[in-house]
């Protein structure tokens, strides 16, 4: 694996991600934003910010697959969530977890969360990019 995820001593142990990754691997690989569309363009999960949380994180698991990699490969993810507020964690926590049991894995590379206005198609509740790295 190229990738290895830490939360040095100096920084807050976070459990839900790690604060650095350290990247040893040749290959980058940048996935476009992956919003809650399913193979053929429905949006899965209408309305259900822990269904869409689950289905991109899919979409980036098959992105990566395609270019030879797996989330374990993930260094950073920057996550847009529309009308952001706190209160919507827990929901996007459950949708982490259910990818992560789907994909065999604990994704907890370096992330960004940021609120938006608003997002492509009104539907859409959540859209995650990735930077992975390969050997």
């Amino acid at each position: 694996m190229a990738v290895t995820l830490m939360n040095p001593e100096a920084l807050p142990q976070i459990d839900v991600y790690r604060q650095v990754s350290i990247s040893s691997g040749t290959k980058l690989v940048f996935v476009a934003g992956q919003v809650a569309w399913d193979a053929e363009g429905v949006t899965v999960g209408e309305g259900d910010l822990a269904a869409q949380v689950e289905q991109c994180y899919l979409n980036i698991g098959a992105a990566l697959t395609g270019a030879g990699g797996s989330f374990d490969d993930v260094a950073k993810l920057t996550v847009h969530v529309v009308d952001w507020t706190p209160d919507k964690m827990p929901a996007l926590l459950e949708g982490i977890s259910r990818a992560s049991a789907k994909l065999g894995t604990t994704p907890v590379p370096p992330a960004t969360l940021l609120g938006v206005a608003a997002l492509d198609v009104p539907e859409h509740l959540v859209e995650i990019e990735a930077v992975a790295v390969l050997d």
